[in-house]
């Protein structure tokens, strides 16, 4: 009898500030039943903790995962519910684990969501250094002309990081900067996360209801 392959899609966490952003990003796919690899890189967690309270731990990644995604933006615990049956088809992967399956262009993979992108994780895969897992199934993701999507987070930038972007950008990558927009009708801070993670699915192709689409009438966020 054949068996489905799994084909994950890859969310990559960096340094930057934004871990709510990518908390939002992975409940969104898990909602759409989609699989997901996730790597968190070593800067991601010192930035975790500080914005959560909450500490990534490999040995213990599964609890610590699923207490992450259950707190909302604004910080607040058991904002979200999250069985850990909902975890079962994630996998995690060590950020220097650089034998790891993502690690290849073989494995097989949708694509890669990198939220948030630090300037200095654009630098890395702009400039192809895959000095970890997250650069490196960055790097494979390009090179296999699948889907990357890069939400950096950074303001103000400057002209290098600038030029890094253009080089994903016309490598094929989809540049989308953590910026929320305020038509959605916005009333919490988790509304402007969640319009963020939307935009970061639509580039994906993957379903959500995170954010009330434009429809062209003007006025109508005020009255949602």
């Amino acid at each position: 009898m054949e068996t489905s392959l799994r084909t994950p899609w890859i969310v990559g966490v960096s340094g930057a500030s934004g871990t709510p952003y990518a908390a939002a990003v992975l409940r969104g796919l898990l909602r759409a039943g989609e699989a997901v690899d996730l790597v968190v890189s070593r800067a991601a967690r010192l930035t975790l903790l500080d914005e959560t309270g909450h500490a990534f731990r490999d040995a213990h990644w599964r609890e610590d995962l699923r207490t992450w995604l259950t707190r909302g933006a604004d910080g607040k615990d058991g904002h979200f519910d999250l069985e850990p049956a909902d975890l079962a088809d994630v996998r995690f992967w060590a950020a220097g684990d650089l034998a790891a399956g993502p690690s290849s262009g073989s494995y097989p993979v949708k694509g890669m969501l990198i939220v948030p992108a630090s300037t200095a994780c654009v630098a890395g895969v702009a400039l192809g250094l895959s000095k970890d897992l997250l650069q490196r199934a960055a790097s494979v993701t390009l090179k296999e002309r699948r889907t990357l999507v890069v939400a950096v987070r950074e303001t103000p930038l400057n002209g290098q990081t600038l030029k890094h972007l253009v080089t994903l950008d016309e490598a094929g990558a989809v540049v989308l900067p953590a910026s929320p927009a305020f038509y959605a009708g916005a009333r919490h801070i988790q509304d402007l996360v969640d319009f963020v993670a939307g935009r970061v699915l639509d580039a994906a192709a993957v379903p959500h209801q995170l954010y009330r689409r434009w429809e062209g009438e003007l006025g109508s966020a005020g009255s949602s």
